[in-house]
């Protein structure tokens, strides 16, 4: 039986590996220093145009936060040639979608089209970024449309606030103590004046990358990319040069309340190193082990065998200059906290102290093996892939071999990180407490 399931494991890893088709690319740069990347693929008549800029929270005055996700939302308000409102009417009635996202690091807009309409999705990308309006009627429409926002996802979700809390204790010096979305009472302070000059810094072609990705004719986007791209003037260059960490070399505890729950929570938070380093894939791997699905080692052993917990679980919050690895819990009847945390505390042990199975270690490898092949599986998540790896990797590259690194990550590598990050002295313990705790 064991030989049974050692082939099929094997079987799954030999049609999966043959299931991930390398992903072509043409990538360049016009001469205003904007980052070009381009793949043909003819299988489906769609094309996304997408452009990824190098400006997060991270990049923010301390006292003007949550602009990075304002402009997120006020780029969509109009330009020089799009009227007010027009933009997703624009989108819609030519048969396409658009989205964009922010996180601390950079912001994504993308526009998926039918492939006669390529150059509409270039157009507009290029208005946006050329011919933006920034006026006092977009900001002040925009403001209440991002408290709205906070208010649905933060201040009135339950654990809304959990990473916050976990980032302004974990970071005393780097921006990442900061939220993506910011403090509202910055956003209205600020002036219009402010909007203004931190689209001017940003928002320029030398600190963009755009992908089109799909049905595409390489030569003839070539033409329409220099027509409506080419002529954008440079920016100044962006010089980053965030203050540095110092290691974390005593166990911290803080408490934090929410009105929002019933249930309290106990977080483990550990700093990491940029998803860039390779312990960083390693810690993700650890991650799989101790929380994907109820057959992993937290879940089966509190909430399964022992009922100590509702919920449990690891996130591995990497980001470009710091990660931050959390365990997490939510109680069951009268179990404490801190049992929580011994629970977990065991589970990193048996990792520090020894070699994780090889059945365990097979199982890992086939979870990544299958999350590479569907990340790559759509047009819109190449691109997005093709942008992100460009922009804060520095390798498109890895877009083919980055399941190389998680392929050549050994048991002894997993033990070795386990101990080198996941140390009690290391830490944060958070108590995620309800209101009602406070009296």
């Amino acid at each position: 039986m064991k030989v049974y399931k050692c082939f099929l494991a094997t079987l799954l890893m030999i049609t999966l590996t043959i299931s991930a088709q390398e992903v072509k690319f043409e990538e360049y740069d016009l001469s205003n220093g904007m980052h070009v990347i381009l793949h043909k693929d003819n299988t489906a008549p769609v094309v996304t145009t997408s452009v990824m800029y190098h400006v997060g929270a991270k990049d923010e005055n301390p006292e003007r936060t949550g602009f990075a996700h304002f402009f997120e939302h006020l780029l969509f308000e109009g330009t020089k040639n799009i009227p007010k409102g027009e933009w997703f009417t624009i989108v819609t009635s030519n048969g396409g979608s658009n989205n964009a996202n922010t996180t601390d690091d950079r912001t994504y807009y993308y526009e998926v089209f039918p492939s006669n309409n390529v150059e509409l999705g270039l157009w507009m990308e290029s208005e946006r970024l050329l011919h933006p309006v920034i006026n006092q009627d977009g900001v002040d429409t925009q403001n209440e449309v991002v408290k709205e926002e906070k208010r649905l996802r933060v201040d009135n979700s339950p654990y809304g606030r959990f990473l916050e809390v976990i980032k302004v204790n974990m970071f005393k010096k780097h921006p990442y103590k900061g939220t993506t979305i910011g403090k509202m009472e910055h956003l209205d302070a600020a002036t219009l004046e402010e909007f203004q000059t931190f689209n001017k810094k940003f928002y320029v072609p030398n600190n963009a990358v755009l992908v089109v990705a799909g049905d595409i004719d390489i030569a003839e986007v070539k033409v329409m990319i220099e027509n409506y791209f080419g002529p954008i003037p440079r920016g100044e260059d962006i010089v980053r040069n965030f203050p540095k960490e110092d290691p974390i070399t005593e166990p911290m505890r803080a408490k934090a309340y929410d009105p929002n729950i019933q249930i309290p929570a106990v977080m483990a938070a550990y700093r990491t190193p940029s998803f860039k380093e390779r312990d960083s894939y390693v810690l993700s791997m650890i991650s799989t082990y101790l929380s994907d699905g109820k057959t992993s080692k937290l879940y089966k052993k509190i909430v399964d065998d022992k009922k100590m917990a509702l919920q449990v679980g690891a996130i591995d919050f990497s980001q470009e200059d710091y990660g931050t690895y959390i365990l997490y819990g939510l109680p069951l009847g009268d179990v404490s906290l801190d049992d929580l945390v011994v629970e977990m505390d065991e589970e990193i042990a048996k990792l520090q102290s020894e070699l994780i199975s090889e059945r365990d270690y097979q199982k890992i490898q086939n979870k990544f093996e299958n999350d590479f092949v569907n990340s790559n599986s759509s047009i819109e998540g190449i691109a997005n892939s093709l942008a992100r790896y460009y922009m804060l990797y520095g390798d498109v590259n890895l877009i083919n071999n980055e399941i190389d690194i998680y392929r050549s990550i050994t048991r002894e590598e997993i033990k070795t990180v386990a101990n080198k990050y996941l140390n009690a002295n290391q830490r944060l313990v958070l108590e995620y407490l309800p209101e009602s705790d406070k009296e």
